[in-house]
């Protein structure tokens, strides 16, 4: 345990957490919008791709995020043209998501195998960067861990004190009594599903161009359904999600470090931690009676 750096270790977990407080953000705005999308993974794996394939082809890699978040909304677009148009059921729809998006990913990324993206260069904060332990942990990382940041606090702010997070909120609770005041519950579901899903494009690009920066089929691994799994875990709540991102970002990087101080672990039950202590978290938060919005995973109709 001596050989492990605090800073560079804790500089890993906030980059390691990036991926995932991505796509967990997007994923929370659209349950409390009432819908539960558990196509999160095929979202993540698609965006990945694309912004790659963008990003190389290009030479930007600014472009390459566009291209991930605007793949991860197509994908989104799909998902909610299924479930809030065709009355689709959520659950298969959701999961028949996933399978495509990592199909699609994998014929698309035929050929890009091997091949190094543009690199992203860190943000330069002058002497901030310079603190000693805090300027290495928290002032030197890429653009988009500060702009994973922003977007919780935008989305706690929108969701506590705006209009449009009263809408969100209402919608999901009960889309009926909503749709009687005259909201657009369709229209609020739809925007909800878009930006989640452009949000989970961003994480998918991450991992393919700043924490793994190449392109291997299946690359996120599961990233998505640990987004799923820290929405319930944060109670539905922006901040909640930021520090389960924190949990499991440091578990994996911990082990990652474990495994290189050659500790007298088994390789696999190290690699499987991560995942096993999510688990746990999960049912230790089941005993917190936070409910979830009213109406998630219904399907609604205006004529009902």
């Amino acid at each position: 345990m001596g050989a492990i750096d605090p800073a560079l270790l804790l500089a890993a977990l906030v980059v390691a957490a990036t991926p995932i407080l991505l796509a967990a953000l997007g994923e929370l705005v659209v349950e409390r919008a009432g819908v539960l999308n558990l196509g999160v993974e095929g979202m993540m794996v698609t965006g990945a791709i694309c912004g790659f394939a963008v990003a190389v082809n290009t030479g930007s890699p600014v472009a390459g995020f566009v291209a991930a978040a605007a793949g991860g909304a197509v994908l989104a677009l799909l998902f909610a043209a299924l479930t809030q148009l065709a009355l689709a059921n959520q659950v298969a729809s959701g999961l028949a998501l996933t399978l495509f998006g990592l199909g699609l990913s994998s014929l698309l990324g035929q050929g890009y195998q091997g091949i190094k993206p543009p690199p992203v260069p860190r943000l330069d904060l002058g002497p901030l960067s310079d603190i000693p332990f805090l300027g290495r942990v928290v002032f030197s990382h890429d653009p988009m861990v500060y702009l994973a940041l922003a977007l919780v606090a935008a989305v706690w702010a929108m969701l506590k004190y705006t209009r449009t997070g009263l809408i969100l909120r209402a919608v999901g609770e009960n889309h009926d009594a909503a749709h009687a005041l005259g909201y657009r519950v369709v229209r609020v579901r739809v925007l909800a599903i878009l930006f989640g899903g452009a949000c989970a494009g961003l994480g998918g690009a991450y991992i393919s161009l700043i924490r793994v920066p190449q392109w291997t089929e299946g690359m996120t691994a599961g990233a998505g359904w640990i987004a799923l799994a820290l929405v319930v875990f944060a109670s539905w709540k922006a901040g909640r999600v930021l520090l389960g991102a924190w949990l499991f970002g440091g578990v994996t990087v911990l082990q990652l470090n474990l495994q290189a101080t050659g500790l007298a672990i088994p390789v696999e039950y190290l690699s499987m931690s991560p995942y096993l202590i999510t688990i746990l978290v999960l049912v230790i938060m089941s005993a917190d009676r936070s409910r979830a919005p009213g109406s998630l995973g219904r399907i609604f109709h205006a004529s009902q």
